[in-house]
């Protein structure tokens, strides 16, 4: 295989290039645009750079073709009125092929900007770019992702494979900046809160169980969630499979009650209604019974299965609470990941726990940025 680059200002007086030395039938490998030349980086010159292959079997053969063509031509040299009619015949067959490649040129700029502002982007790039729409990753952060990578590497030819892992690279880098995973024990109340239907408790039960059996620690559970008769009676029976004390709080006075009388162990995990959190009034009142910033670590519980716009309007509603980390579940009932990086980027908030089914202990595990970054990019969205 003969590869070769080529450079020039336009498209089609690159094509031209590439046609006049590798023939019609040459195949492009890659394309974009680049600067070149300049004055301490200023006043420099855009280019199109076209990276073009050709068997070289097939250019021979192309120039055998050529070669007997122009002896057979001199051989049947027509007369005069025969030339007139010829000549006619080849301009009307060069202004198809102008058309063709006019179509051909128009085809490749479609597919090239098929979402606005990418004109700039190589093949690799935009292929990877469509990944991340599909995933849905916020434009205008997949744009962002993009862009910073390609101008890191913007004299390099890229392969989708060597584009994939760049992104995923910076995608990486971006959320341990972030912060990825799970308990620290600095703490010794882990509120967790969230809408209904999340799988708050079923969560509670996972960490719970992980707690005791692999870091082997003490641990308790209060619930607050009395609006939901069914929460509790299976939170008491996680309890009572495990062992361990749960409290039942009503009021303020009874969590008051209770965090006294856990106070020995080493985690206590809070069962939360959604609603409580949300209220101005509960907040401030549970804040005179617990220093909220300083005794209690509070995490969001979030469903994946939620598309990206509630799921931004249910991290706004609990704003005023002071949130640690999240946690994502129902990771395993969904083949779009895009929303965790959304919502962990636009709000500078790590991700703790994700989890993937209904089994207790297991079906959850740490977050991590490298776990995150390969379902983003590596994900087959044409499951």
């Amino acid at each position: 295989m003969k590869v070769k680059k080529y450079l020039a200002p336009t498209m089609p007086e690159v094509m031209s290039k590439v046609r006049k030395e590798l023939g019609n039938d040459a195949v492009i490998l890659n394309s974009k645009v680049i600067y070149t030349g300049g004055i301490f980086g200023l006043f420099k010159k855009k280019n199109i750079e076209v990276i073009a292959a050709i068997d070289p079997d097939v250019q021979s053969q192309q120039s055998k073709k050529n070669n007997q063509h122009n002896i057979q031509s001199k051989k049947n040299t027509p007369s005069l009125p025969e030339q007139i009619t010829n000549a006619a015949d080849e301009s009307n067959a060069s202004h198809q092929v102008l058309l063709d490649e006019v179509r051909s040129l128009r085809k490749w700029m479609e597919k090239t900007t098929s979402h606005k502002d990418q004109a700039g982007f190589s093949a690799a790039y935009q292929t990877v770019y469509e990944q991340l729409i599909a995933q849905e990753v916020d434009e205008t952060l997949a744009r962002e992702l993009i862009s910073h990578v390609d101008q890191q590497f913007s004299n390099e030819a890229m392969t989708l494979e060597q584009a994939k892992r760049f992104i995923q690279n910076e995608i990486k880098t971006r959320l341990d900046k972030i912060g990825c995973g799970g308990l620290t024990f600095n703490k010794k109340f882990i509120h967790l809160v969230g809408p209904t239907g999340v799988g708050k408790t079923t969560t509670i039960a996972k960490l719970a169980a992980n707690f005791m059996l692999k870091e082997r620690k003490r641990v308790a559970l209060i619930t607050t969630d009395t609006y939901r008769i069914a929460a509790i009676e299976q939170l008491k029976t996680y309890s009572k499979i495990l062992d361990i004390p749960i409290e039942i709080a009503y009021s303020i006075e009874d969590f008051q009650k209770a965090t006294e009388k856990l106070k020995d162990y080493d985690l206590v995990i809070v069962d939360t209604a959604g609603r409580n959190f949300r209220d101005d009034k509960y907040v401030k009142a549970l804040g005179q019974v617990v220093d909220l910033e300083n005794d209690i670590e509070t995490y969001l519980v979030l469903s994946l299965t939620t598309k990206y716009s509630d799921l931004a309007a249910i991290y706004h509603q609990f704003q005023h609470v002071v949130l640690k980390k999240l946690i994502f579940t129902k990771v395993d009932e969904t083949a779009s990941y895009g929303a965790m990086l959304n919502i962990a980027y636009e709000n500078d908030i790590g991700i703790a726990y994700l989890t993937t089914g209904q089994d207790v202990p297991d079906d959850i595990e740490e977050a991590s940025s490298d776990k995150i970054s390969k379902l983003i990019v590596e994900a087959n969205t044409n499951d």
